[in-house]
């Protein structure tokens, strides 16, 4: 499937922190969304998301858990977000374009998930990307592959 859902924007202002779900986020171009901690203008995670098939992985195994647990901006249904290969565009909302730039990331030092369960869908299935083109997402948004990478599915 080429096109989801955004079920939650989640912003949070320390990092280290689980984020906060928000109505909507601006997204700048080349930074990230404005107020977060992790917004940086660096190249490779100025946002970041998880499909809610990866969230419902973590609370099989008895953790309670949800959006923005896992440090995400984007809780997104509908798309497997970490079998779009980095280069893949996506358009989020009216405005917003996203192109992905890294999947997974090895989950920091002392992460409370990790610790509980003794596993992290982050390494794996978190996906993170530049913001292309900025705008406001809205939950609630669709999103949507509107550029593919040779080889992607």
């Amino acid at each position: 499937m080429t096109e989801g859902m955004v079920i939650a924007v989640c912003r949070s202002d320390r990092k280290g922190t689980r984020k906060t779900v928000v109505p909507a986020g601006v997204f700048i171009t080349d930074f990230g969304l404005a107020g977060d901690a992790h917004a940086e203008g660096g190249i490779n995670r100025q946002v970041s998301l998880l499909a809610v098939s990866s969230i419902e992985k973590m609370k099989k195994l008895g953790i309670e858990v949800g959006s923005g647990d896992f440090a995400e901006n984007l809780t997104v249904s509908g798309l497997a977000l970490h079998y779009l290969p980095p280069g893949t565009q996506l358009q989020a909302g009216a405005e917003v374009i996203l192109e992905i730039t890294q999947i997974g990331k090895a989950c920091h030092k002392g992460c409370a998930i990790f610790a509980q369960v003794g596993t992290c869908i982050m390494p794996k299935e978190g996906v993170f990307a530049r913001v292309v083109k900025g705008g406001t997402i809205f939950a609630g948004d669709r999103i949507e592959v509107i550029r593919e990478v040779e080889g992607s599915s």
